[in-house]
């Protein structure tokens, strides 16, 4: 199972860089394409910058997510870098992966309220005319992959404290 789920994250971080990729360049193209049109010839490309803007959530939120998963993520490390000790490190990593799974799960929460109430009142970008779900979805992939990112640090943690894990 364990081979399974690690298999299924590998694909996972492919397609994670892939979408990074391509939104990166779709940011870049599009903005450029939008100055240019603007400044250069005066015209004005209706639905440009919308188009950036949703390139733009999935390329943050995609970049959040790979940043988890390599546990990359923007960290305060003064006191991990004090811990000697296999067991102090593996305490310390198990407290910082359940705030982190508590605060992703509130995270959580307010995307599926969000999701809950675009569903009664369904809207669209203005000038695309795309259900405005295509911009929030990326928030939930932050947030459910930031929990199960979590709970996979947790559960490293707790075998590394039982002496099976990294470094055990």
């Amino acid at each position: 199972m364990i081979t399974f789920l690690a298999a299924l994250d590998g694909v996972f971080a492919r397609v994670l860089n892939l979408l990074v990729l391509v939104t990166s360049l779709v940011v870049t193209a599009a903005l450029v394409l939008l100055v240019t049109a603007r400044a250069g010839f005066d015209l004005p490309l209706t639905g440009m910058h919308e188009a950036s803007m949703l390139a733009a959530m999935w390329l943050y939120m995609a970049g959040a997510t790979l940043a988890t998963r390599n546990g990359r993520h923007l960290t305060v490390d003064f006191l991990a870098t004090g811990l000697t000790g296999r067991r102090a490190r593996a305490i310390h990593g198990l407290i910082i992966a359940a705030i982190t799974a508590v605060v992703a799960g509130l995270f959580c929460f307010w995307v599926w309220k969000m999701f809950a109430w675009g569903l009664k009142r369904p809207q669209t970008i203005p000038v695309l005319g795309l259900p405005l779900w295509l911009a929030q979805a990326p928030l939930a992939l932050a947030a459910v992959t930031a929990v199960l990112y979590a709970l996979r640090d947790m559960a490293r943690a707790v075998l590394a404290l039982a002496g099976r894990g990294e470094g055990g």
